[in-house]
Order: C-alpha cells, then structure tokens, then sequence
C-alpha cells in the first residue's frame, strides 16, 4: 500500500438515536481509487461527508495527509480546500460563467492571479470536454456537462483527495458515461478518489479496492475482482445479487 493519505480511526456519527457510522475504519493511500458501496442507508454519503467535515463526528479522527481535521475557522478552510468535492447535485454558481465557476476558488482561496487561474481553468475544461462552453451559464450545459464543470472547478484547487458522492445519480442515463469517462481517467492519472457510486462497472474499471459498508459498518473490503467474484460475507452476496440481477 502507498503512503496513507486519508485516515479514519473509529469514526462514530450519530444522528439522532440512528447510529450512521460505526467505529469505521478506513485507510486511503496516495493515488488509490476507493469505491464505497453499499445499501441505501449503509453510511456511504455520510462517511464521504466527514471527510472535508460536510458532516461532523462524536468520535474517533480523521486525518488527512498527516494532519487532523480542524473543528472550523481557518484551518478547516484550508484543509477543505485540499479536499476536492463533487456532489449529486452540481452547485454550480448560475449567475456566473463555467470559466468564472472554476476560476473563483483558486483566485479567492489559493490567491492565484487571475490570468493564471484562467489559463489553468481552460485546460481544465479542454480535460473534461466542455472547453467550448466556457464563456456559457450553467443553464445552458446539460446535466452531463455540468457535472463534468464540477470536476474541473475541484482540480482547479489542485486538491490532494477528491471526493465524489453518487455523482451520476442525478443524471439522465445517456449522461453517465461521460462524467464516469472523466473519472476514469481521472483515477489513471494517479488521483486519490473516494468515490460513492451505484456505478459497479466504474467499481470494476477504476477502484483499487472497493469496501462494503452495511448498518454503518465496513463490512467487506477488497480488490474489485476479489469483490464482485468471491465476495466472502452474506450481507455483500445477498446485496450482489439484488444489484447484479437487475
């Protein structure tokens, strides 16, 4: 295994009396792709959101590249801004440009200039295929292309992980293929990912390892081929076989 880049030790998120994440576990190397998967329920979105502490934990810690998430102020801005995020939802700002959506991070919290951060934003968009599109508003990009934006916008702060949470699920079937296009080269070119997906031909494609979760466990981790060919625990079989049938 790489060096550790993410680290979670006994991680334990409640909310209410629904206990979401259990005492989880979780090392992430430099340059590995981690597939997250599970159940609707299982913790996969909320586990995905501690990372960049979208969402907080009672207990346990989560480290990122040798340093512990702050609670918040400063430090958790600049941790966040080494942790990439791109959502089921695109969150792209309406009233300005797919240029000036990915260049207000790196201009605003990396203090980039501003010829610089276009000129990067450019070759960005040229990566993921919307470079045409730069100077147009979200509204006028289909939901394909503006996931394909939300990538660009968090390679644009140059972030050490990238975290996606079932960033296909919102969108038409004809779309998903070429957000999960970028994603997959994404991974070959040595990006640390966790991804949460539904997308088991992504899994199979892209992860270094995928890990089951069940009730806010781990129950499983593996290879891909491992997994998807030999799972070793009922919960992953019998959720195998409801997802691979269909």
């Amino acid at each position: 295994m790489s060096e550790p880049l993410v680290v979670l030790e006994r991680v334990n998120k409640h909310f209410g009396d629904l206990h979401v994440l259990k005492d989880i576990d979780l090392t992430v190397g430099r340059g590995e792709v981690v597939i997250l998967i599970g159940p609707s329920g299982s913790g996969k979105s909320t586990l995905c959101r501690t990372i960049n502490r979208l969402e907080t934990v009672e207990s346990g810690s989560i480290t990122i590249d040798g340093k512990t998430l702050p609670e918040e102020g400063k430090e958790l801005a600049a941790l966040r801004a080494d942790v990439g995020m791109v959502f089921q939802s695109f969150n792209l700002f309406a009233h300005k440009t797919i240029l000036e959506n990915v260049t207000l991070g790196p201009v605003k919290v990396r203090g980039m200039k501003k010829a610089d951060a276009e000129k990067r934003a450019l070759e960005l968009l040229e990566r993921v295929g919307v470079a045409h599109q730069a100077e147009k508003y979200p509204a006028q990009l289909s939901g394909g292309q503006q996931q394909r934006v939300a990538i660009a916008r968090s390679l644009a702060m140059d972030p050490k992980v990238m975290l996606f949470d079932e960033p296909t699920s919102a969108l038409d079937p004809e779309m998903i293929t070429e957000v999960l296009d970028v994603m997959v080269e994404l991974a070959k070119s040595g990006m640390t990912m966790i991804v949460v997906t539904h997308e088991m031909g992504f899994a199979r494609k892209a992860a270094n390892r995928v890990v089951f979760l069940s009730d806010g466990q781990v129950v499983e981790e593996g290879t891909p081929e491992q997994f998807f060919t030999n799972p070793q625990s009922e919960r992953a079989k019998d959720f195998l076989g409801k997802i691979l049938t269909h």
